[in-house]
C-alpha cells in the first residue's frame, strides 16, 4: 500500500496528456459511430437506427436490441479503449494509470459492499437535496432545459430497465451494472484521477476534478450532486487501496442493487418502488452518515495495516 503520488516517468506535461486522453476519447466516440452504425444496421435494420432518435415505451425488440448495442459499445468505445490505449501507448505507465492490480486486502470488498448499502440514506439526502435547488426567473429557461434532459434519460433508461425474464436481469447486470463499472472506472479514477493528482501534485484535489467530471459526463443536473459524491468515494477506494478493483466493485454494486431492485418491483415480488426518493427519514440519514464515516475509517486503518505490501 502506498499513497505517495507516483513519479511521473513521461516527459509530457498532465495538461497536454489530459488533452490527448479527450482527444482519444473523440476518436473512439468517431468509431462507435462507425462500428456501432454498421453493427445496428447489418443486424437490426436502418429502421432501428431511426427508432434510436424517438424512444418510447411502444420500442420494437429489434430497436431495443440496436440500443442495448449502442449502450455497450459506448462503455469500451468512449471509457475503456482510450485509457488503456492512453495508458500503454502514450505513457507506458498502465499499471500506474490504470491501477488494475489485485494486491489488496480481500477484507476491503466486504467493508465497500457494507458501504454502499449503509450509505443508501445519504444519498437519498442528496438525491432530494439536489432535485430541490430552485433557479432565479432569469434562469426559468435552463431549468426547462436540464430537466427535459433528464426526462430523456430517464425514459431512456426506463426503456432499458424493462425486464421480463431472468435473462433480461442478467442481461442488464452486464451491460448497466457490470460493463460502465469497469469501463467508466478504468477512465475516471484510472487515467484522469492520476493525470490530475500529477498535475495539481495533490491526490485530493485529483480525486475531486475526477468525481466532478465524472457527474458531468452523465449530464443529469438534477443528479449531479449525488454521483459527484460517489464518485469522491470511489476515487478514495482507489487511492487508499491502490487498486482500481475496489471502486469498481463500488460501482457494481451501485449499479446492480438498482438493477435488481427494479427487477424485483416489476415481478411484484417486492413492495420498495426503486423510484420512491422519500424511503428515509431525518433520523435514517444521520445514522447513515455516521456509520458511513466510520466504515470509511475502518476502510482507510485496513490499507495502512497493508503499507509493507506492494501494489505494483
Amino acid at each position: 500500500m502506498t499513497e505517495e503520488i507516483e513519479e511521473q516517468r513521461t516527459d509530457l506535461h498532465p495538461a497536454s496528456q489530459f488533452m490527448i486522453l479527450v482527444l482519444l476519447i473523440g476518436c473512439g466516440f468517431i468509431a462507435l459511430c462507425i462500428v456501432g452504425g454498421s453493427l445496428i444496421i447489418g443486424f437490426y435494420g436502418l429502421d432501428a437506427i431511426k427508432s434510436l432518435g424517438s424512444l418510447n415505451d411502444n420500442i420494437t425488440p429489434k430497436a431495443l436490441n440496436a440500443f442495448r448495442v449502442l449502450q455497450s459499445l459506448s462503455s469500451v468505445f468512449l471509457f475503456l479503449l482510450p485509457p488503456v490505449f492512453f495508458a500503454r501507448i502514450i505513457v507506458h505507465e498502465p499499471r500506474n494509470y490504470l491501477k488494475f492490480t489485485i494486491k489488496f486486502p480481500s477484507v476491503l470488498l466486504l467493508v465497500v459492499l457494507i458501504i454502499v448499502f449503509i450509505s443508501s440514506p445519504l444519498m437519498e439526502w442528496m438525491v432530494t437535496l439536489n432535485q430541490n435547488m430552485v433557479f432565479p426567473d432569469s434562469l426559468k429557461w435552463l431549468f426547462q432545459k436540464l430537466k427535459d434532459s433528464e426526462d430523456q434519460a430517464t425514459q431512456a433508461m426506463k426503456i432499458l430497465l424493462n425486464m421480463k425474464s431472468p435473462s433480461d436481469l442478467i442481461i442488464n447486470l452486464i451491460m448497466v451494472g457490470a460493463l460502465p463499472a469497469i469501463c467508466e472506472e478504468f477512465l475516471f479514477r484510472g487515467a484522469i484521477q492520476t493525470i490530475f493528482t500529477r498535475w495539481t501534485k495533490n491526490p485530493h484535489w485529483g480525486i475531486w476534478i475526477a468525481a466532478i467530471l465524472f457527474s458531468a459526463m452523465h449530464m443529469q443536473f438534477f443528479g449531479f450532486l449525488p454521483r459527484m459524491m460517489l464518485g469522491v468515494a470511489f476515487g478514495y477506494f482507489v487511492w487508499w487501496s491502490g487498486s482500481i478493483w475496489t471502486s469498481v466493485w463500488a460501482h457494481f454494486l451501485n449499479n446492480g442493487t438498482a438493477v435488481v431492485v427494479t427487477y424485483l418491483f416489476q415481478q411484484k415480488l417486492i413492495k420498495l418502488n426503486p423510484d420512491d426518493q422519500h424511503v428515509f427519514n431525518y433520523a435514517g440519514y444521520a445514522f447513515s452518515l455516521i456509520i458511513t464515516v466510520l466504515l470509511f475509517t475502518l476502510y482507510r486503518k485496513l490499507t495502512l495495516q497493508q503499507k509493507t505490501i506492494p501494489l505494483e
